[in-house]
């Protein structure tokens, strides 16, 4: 039986390969050059999660109200992403046009996937609101529990018995962080808000893993191609129509008229809260760029994996930056939850060893 698990595999990993076009450029890199850029997207993929989150957070503690503002900074510098789809070649660029999908099925899946995600980065703005920065990263990271689950259903992934207690252990330590009672939090005795935060970060982690779970879908099922300009126009596309559900909803709610009053009257002055929103969305553009980078120079799964240990690094770096309490309680769940990291990692190593061993066993 495992034989035939790494075959398929195999199998699926060639399939992938004959879907995804890697520039020439990558092809031509020595083994010093490619290793730059690995380390440079581990960074870029990173730090730029982890930043974001605790910008967010810094504008939300210095005065800043708006959750329509912090949903549009999310995905508003999408302009960013047209500087490396302007590097690829022609033939790459174009590839995408040439592509047998009809234009109104590319329409239709970046209409539907751009709501799904501004939805979903509204939700993210409210649970950070309500939640300090270490327990909104820590209730985030059950959306690999989501993953697991939406990969079964959708992309017909087996659920193995580490997955299973993946997606067990990290659904009990978010289930633990929503019952804390958490002084630090900046809703603070209010627990109705507390848990309405709680809720969005979750809701948004299950969306964020479904959102996933179509975007493969789709590369997979509907486009049947994946080469690094299709992938950086989806990108772009999507993170449009979410920028313009965020302006819709910034001006159907009023907000707008409140954002001279809240750059005047926030803390840091009104330089900082202009740096603090465009950092905000360059560190998420920055970290899109990362993600897709190494799912080219490497593979999705390792890309998958450093978005995983993205999701450790942060909570640390917002109990370090905003000095956020550790109650008894995340004490408790920050263990449980790096446990599900270890078991979801651990299975995607044991997988890529699979395929090797098939690819050793196949050239025999």
């Amino acid at each position: 039986m495992d034989e035939e698990e790494a075959m398929l595999l195999l199998k699926e990993e060639d399939e992938g390969r004959r879907r995804t076009s890697v520039p020439t450029q990558l092809m031509k890199l020595n083994r010093s050059q490619w290793w730059i850029l690995v380390f440079i997207s581990i960074f870029f993929l990173i730090s730029a999660q982890a930043i974001s989150v605790l910008l967010g957070r810094f504008y939300y503690n210095e005065g800043g109200n708006s959750k329509w503002i912090s949903t549009l900074v999310q995905t508003g510098g999408f302009p960013i992403l047209y500087l490396p789809l302007s590097l690829l070649p022609a033939s790459q660029s174009s590839s995408s046009s040439s592509s047998s999908s009809s234009f109104k099925t590319l329409v239709w899946i970046y209409l539907s996937l751009g709501f799904a995600i501004g939805l979903d980065n509204f939700l993210y703005s409210v649970g950070l609101l309500y939640l300090s920065a270490s327990t909104y990263s820590i209730l985030c990271a059950s959306q690999l529990a989501f993953n697991g689950v939406f990969y079964y259903y959708i992309n017909s992934q087996k659920i193995t018995c580490l997955i299973f207690f993946s997606v067990l252990f990290l659904s009990i330590s978010a289930v633990l962080v929503s019952l804390d009672d958490d002084s630090n939090s900046p809703s603070g005795d209010s627990k109705w808000s507390y848990l309405i935060g709680c809720f969005c970060a979750v809701f948004a982690s299950l969306i964020y893993s479904l959102q996933l779970s179509l975007m493969q879908f789709s590369f997979e099922k509907v486009l049947k191609s994946e080469t690094l300009s299709m992938v950086l126009e989806m990108q772009i596309y999507t993170s449009l129509v979410a920028s313009c559900v965020a302006v819709i909803g910034l001006f159907a709610s009023g907000e707008w008229m409140l954002l001279s009053v809240e750059m005047e009257e926030f803390q840091e002055g009104q330089v900082i809260y202009v740096l603090t929103l465009v950092g905000a969305a360059v560190s998420c553009q920055l970290g899109c760029v990362g993600a897709v980078s190494l799912i080219f120079l490497v593979s999705s799964l390792f890309s998958n994996l450093i978005s995983t240990l993205s999701l450790i690094v942060t909570p640390l770096a917002a109990i370090a930056v905003f000095h956020d309490k550790l109650t008894e309680v995340k004490m408790v769940a920050m263990p449980i939850a790096f446990t599900g990291f270890t078991f979801y990692i651990y299975q995607n190593y044991l997988d890529d060893l699979k395929v090797q061993r098939a690819r050793e066993a196949q050239a025999e």
